[in-house]
């Protein structure tokens, strides 16, 4: 029993002693393989110094990396590991190996497994039976390991969110050297000092392989991730032009404040007509791959700083008429120096204030005859000239009755009485454009539009408080002007007639020099009617006065028509004709007046000063000035008889020239201007042409209740006496400085291709200044021009709270729009030229 006993036990001694062998075995086998396993797996933390950029590109590959590797157990995953990347990114593939791209993770789940190895050996010694639990639990703490793997991959929340290149990671990942630096210490101690050693050299030779990597990687990355984006933002911009294209189509169906497609290539056409459709900024920005504001042509750059202008003139300061520093400074006024023009060294910059209680002008007819008082505060007129109705105040209004000094019962009255003494004249069909001398409150102009005529008034700004200003806010044409000592600023020979109504002005003086000056632009054949009291009075004055004149028109060989005696009014008129021909002149006894000298330019008139001579009359058929122009409203369209051999300001023959200018405006102005400006053409009266060159664009208004002054830039073609000889008018200019015009006086100014020449000469802030001087709040600017001045302007426009009305661009060139509001800035801005 006892052997059979003991020969029990030694056999399951023996048995045990080969399952502690097989246990030793195969717990040796085990350390081995988690050795050599921990040699290609535990790597070094990642460098703290590589991009955010790197981090991410590791967060992009991990997931995918991980499900390769445990493709045997991706059916007990969690959903959001084998789907790969939350963010939608495509993970681009790498030449590394599965080892490579695992970095912090790795060394996460080595340490895992580790711990899970070491306490199953001990276990194991313990007892064989918990072998298998003991693979398995391992198995479960891989399973657990991938899972805690993914979680740092994704973040916290299993996403990663990214903006502008910068990875936010959740919390489960690791985000310093300190955390990292405790997974790294959590190694088993049984590691060998060999094994250590081992894997410190392979963490180096795998930190430099791998930085190198990451940072190959992370370029490419970036370089395809940018043409990404620029793939992704060309098929943006394509689809936004498309979606664009289709909104414009529906809102200029819908809309007259965009401009109809037929004509948009036509405003941006300088010389002739052409089709095309506008190209819009988003077409242009996937052209120039880069992204613009469609609205908007340049970038907002409102960095103007305005202030307001404090002059003693106030809401009514002209600054080449207010310059009181130069005015002080006359050696005399005798010939009216202080009222001519005298420019500051320096235009100013500054915003010219409105008029306390300021409201929008009252429309045309009935401005003619009552305007706004708070928009012309001035009462002197009403005291001094009320008796002649000339102005009167009633309520809240200035009326006008529309009587005048020498027409008291009325300007129509008067009008039709001068026409009845010279049938001939033929008010609005011979006689169409005529130059009204000391207009006062311009009545005679305002009612001669019932004639078809159009009046140039003109007056000093002088005692007869804003007498122009009352003129242009009742909607009637006028400038500041007087007879001094220089040439008025028109050219020779443009004038119907020549009126003056008790104007003041001494015509018989120094040998006659102011009525010289209305000889020089007065058209041969023209009339001058002199409505004044030496014509009809006997006063010793006025009998020595005329006997002056008589003798001084006779010498200058105008021929005294008729004297008239209007019993209404009990004034008289009389009416004389200037030759047409230079007969008279050779038969004259005396050289008195003398005959200008040959070199002496009749047409030149920008500060020119006056000299008390005579200009031949023109003989030669193909000479301006010969021959009248045809009646109104056949002028108007028809190619002067003396533009024969001349090439015009677009390079073609002069006639072909002037008929394709009328035909483009035409079409300007029908399809674009009346239709897709959003402009109320109805409130519109007083219009300006900054740069005129036929007079195209005042012609193609001619059917509106609407005036346009032209406007002849002193350096530009002088093309004015066509401008007149079509029967309408206009002034010489130089926008480098100030116009003869009271602030607020225009409803729409238009400048062609006038700001991107003048800029050149001056600073086109000032010129800017000047358009809000002129410009009524609520007017309109209307600028056509090369997209870089467009550019400056909408600037500008912006800075003074200016709206945007509308804004093309083609082609370099572009097409501006605005509208003036009532704002003005705070700050005050002292004028020292400006103080009397």
């Amino acid at each position: 029993m006892a052997t059979g006993k003991y020969s029990g036990v030694d056999g399951r001694r023996s048995s045990s002693f080969c399952s502690t062998a097989t246990v030793v075995v195969f717990v040796a086998f085990c350390l081995v393989g988690i050795w050599m396993f921990m040699s290609s797996s535990v790597v070094p933390i990642q460098n703290s110094e590589l991009s955010q950029d790197t981090g991410n590109e590791v967060k992009q590959t991990a997931p995918k990396i991980i499900s390769k590797q445990f493709e045997d157990t991706s059916g007990n995953l969690p959903e959001d590991v084998t789907r790969g990347d939350d963010t939608g990114i495509p993970i681009k593939e790498s030449g590394r190996t599965d080892e490579d791209n695992l970095t912090e993770n790795s060394v996460v789940e080595s340490d895992n497994g580790n711990k899970e190895s070491h306490n199953s050996a001990e276990e194991n010694q313990e007892d064989h039976a918990n072998e298998s639990s003991d693979e398995k639990t391992g198995s479960e703490n891989e399973q657990k390991t991938v899972d805690a793997d993914e979680g740092n991959v994704n973040g916290k929340d299993g996403e990663t969110n990214s903006r502008g290149g910068e990875s936010n990671l959740g919390t489960g990942e690791a985000e310093n050297d300190g955390k990292m630096n405790k997974n790294v210490q959590a190694e088993p101690e049984e590691s060998s000092g060999e094994n250590k050693s081992q894997s410190t050299e392979d963490e180096k030779k795998y930190e430099e392989e791998t930085s190198s990597d990451q940072i190959k990687h992370v370029e490419k990355e970036a370089i395809l991730t940018e043409e990404k984006n620029e793939k992704d933002q060309d098929e943006h911009l394509e689809l936004s032009a498309v979606e664009n294209s289709v909104e414009s189509e529906e809102t200029n169906q819908a809309s007259n404040e965009i401009l109809p497609a037929g004509a948009q290539s036509e405003i941006l056409t300088e010389s002739t007509t052409q089709n095309g459709a506008w190209s819009t900024q988003a077409v242009e920005s996937q052209n120039e791959k880069r992204s613009q504001q469609q609205s908007s042509i340049s970038t907002d750059k409102n960095d103007h700083h305005w202030k307001l202008c404090k002059s003693t003139a106030g809401p009514d300061y002209i600054p080449c008429l207010d310059n009181w520093e130069v005015i002080r400074k006359l050696p005399s006024t005798k010939h009216y120096e202080h009222r001519e023009r005298h420019c500051p060294d320096e235009a100013p910059t500054c915003l010219v204030p409105l008029t306390e209680g300021y409201k929008r002008s009252i429309k045309w007819p009935k401005s003619r005859n009552k305007i706004w008082y708070y928009n012309v505060p001035h009462t002197k007129l009403a005291i001094v000239k009320g008796h002649q109705n000339w102005v009167k105040l009633i309520g809240e209004y200035v009326t006008f009755p529309g009587g005048g000094t020498q027409f008291k019962n009325g300007a129509l009255h008067y009008i039709d009485f001068i026409q009845d003494s010279v049938p001939e004249i033929a008010w609005g069909k011979r006689t169409r454009v005529i130059l009204d001398v000391g207009c006062g409150v311009a009545s005679f102009g305002g009612y001669l539009f019932e004639r078809d005529v159009l009046a140039m008034s003109f007056a000093p700004k002088d005692e007869h408080e804003a007498q122009v200003q009352f003129a242009l806010e009742r909607g009637i044409p006028a400038i500041l002007s007087v007879m001094g000592t220089k040439r008025l600023p028109f050219p020779s020979s443009i004038f119907d007639l020549v009126h003056c109504a008790r104007c003041r002005v001494p015509w018989h003086i120094e040998g006659g020099k102011l009525l010289l000056e209305l000889n020089r632009v007065l058209r041969p054949g023209g009339y001058f009617v002199w409505s004044a009291t030496p014509v009809y009075q006997k006063l010793p004055e006025d009998v020595s006065i005329w006997q002056e004149m008589s003798r001084l028109t006779k010498s200058m060989c105008w021929d005294l028509v008729v004297i008239k005696n209007d019993t209404l009014n009990a004034v008289g008129a009389a009416i004389y004709r200037k030759p047409t021909s230079n007969e008279c002149y050779n038969k004259r006894s005396s050289n008195v007046p003398p005959l200008c000298e040959e070199y002496d330019d009749p047409n030149a008139a920008w500060n020119v000063p006056l000299h008390a001579c005579m200009h031949k009359v023109p003989v030669d058929p193909t000479e301006r000035g010969s021959l009248w122009p045809a009646q109104w409203p056949e002028r108007l369209e028809q190619p002067p008889y003396w533009l024969n051999s001349q090439v015009g300001v677009y390079g073609k023959a002069a006639q072909k020239d002037f008929t394709a200018d009328s035909s483009h405006w035409k079409t300007v102005v029908s399809t674009s201007y009346l239709n897709g400006m959003g402009i109320d053409w109805s409130s519109v009266r007083n219009v300006m042409d900054m740069k005129a060159v036929y007079g195209g664009f005042a012609a193609a208004l001619k059917d509106l209740n609407a005036w346009v002054m032209n406007v002849v830039p002193i350096d530009s073609p002088d093309t004015l006496p066509i401008i007149y000889e079509r029967g309408l008018f206009g002034i010489h200019h130089d926008w480098c400085e100030s116009f003869n015009t009271y602030p607020r006086t225009y409803d729409v100014l238009h400048a062609d291709h006038l700001l991107s020449s003048i800029k050149k000469r001056c600073k086109l802030v000032t010129v800017i200044a000047e358009v809000d001087r002129i410009l009524r709040p609520e007017g309109k600017l209307i600028v056509r021009d090369n997209a870089e001045t467009i550019s400056e302007v909408e600037s500008m426009a912006k800075s003074l709270q200016w709206e945007i009305r509308m804004i093309y661009s083609k082609d370099n060139k572009g097409l501006l729009c605005v509208h003036k509001t009532f704002w003005r800035p705070t700050e005050e801005e002292i004028i020292r030229s400006a103080i009397v």
